[in-house]
């Protein structure tokens, strides 16, 4: 499965052609789709285009997306900087009248079991985004860790072969554990493209997006989402 990580934290000062309002991120999804992605991951943004987990936020940008690709699992960020206090956050997960299919996150910030619990209370599913051995640890101890959706590794050092050390290890913690979630593997700028072709051999999931880079494997800057998404499928008829 290829996931559509269309703009992260990025903003147009990042590249022009990263999506930010409701509609932009609903034609950018539509683009990424028919290039090949099977899912979205979105950071919601408000109407100053600063990312948001406010419920009409979400409600107004997943709507739009669903208006135009009805049937496409979507997924949103849930990330700390976005609202850095655990009861806001909570609360304004509560509060969506529109759910996302699911959310990601980030084992390592300070609430993320609570995050969890309320998002899998809702019925909304979790990516579970593992950086490091210690998100491995805390997240194969943590309640509710066989209803999430899938694990999120996400490698942002370089480390060449076929499969890097740091996976390998996260993967052993979690086999340890008895953890069978399926995994989607991805990297960010100079690992994007190399952690890409890591899932492809390993048969993991992975996600291409702005978020995770613009960068085309020739070096060039990508004009889209859309032409990332090309480039990946191009790769993955390859294997």
């Amino acid at each position: 499965m290829l996931q559509a990580c269309l703009n992260g934290t990025r903003t147009r000062k990042d590249h022009p052609a990263v999506p930010c309002t409701p509609s932009e991120i609903a034609a950018d999804a539509a683009k990424a789709i028919r290039a090949g992605a099977a899912e979205l991951h979105i950071h919601v943004r408000n109407e100053r285009e600063d990312e948001s987990l406010e419920a009409e936020d979400v409600a107004r940008t997943l709507s739009a997306v669903r208006e135009r690709l009805p049937g496409v699992p979507v997924g949103i960020s849930t990330a700390w900087p976005i609202l850095p206090d655990s009861a806001a956050r909570m609360n304004r997960l509560r509060s969506w009248q529109v759910l996302p299919d699911y959310i990601s996150v980030n084992i390592h910030e300070p609430d993320a079991e609570w995050i969890v619990m309320a998002a899998q209370a809702r019925g909304i599913g979790v990516e579970a985004g593992l950086r490091s051995e210690a998100d491995a640890e805390r997240f194969a101890a943590m309640p509710g860790r066989d209803e999430c959706l899938r694990v999120l590794i996400e490698i942002e050092v370089p480390d060449p072969g076929r499969e890097s050390a740091a996976v390998r290890r996260i993967r052993g913690i979690l086999k340890r554990a008895g953890c069978r979630l399926p995994i989607l593997l991805h990297g960010a700028e100079v690992t994007m493209w190399p952690m890409y072709i890591e899932a492809l051999l390993h048969g993991f999931d992975s996600r291409i997006g702005f978020e995770d880079g613009s960068m085309l494997l020739s070096g060039v800057t990508a004009r889209d989402n859309e032409e990332l998404i090309r480039t990946a499928k191009l790769i993955e008829q390859r294997f």
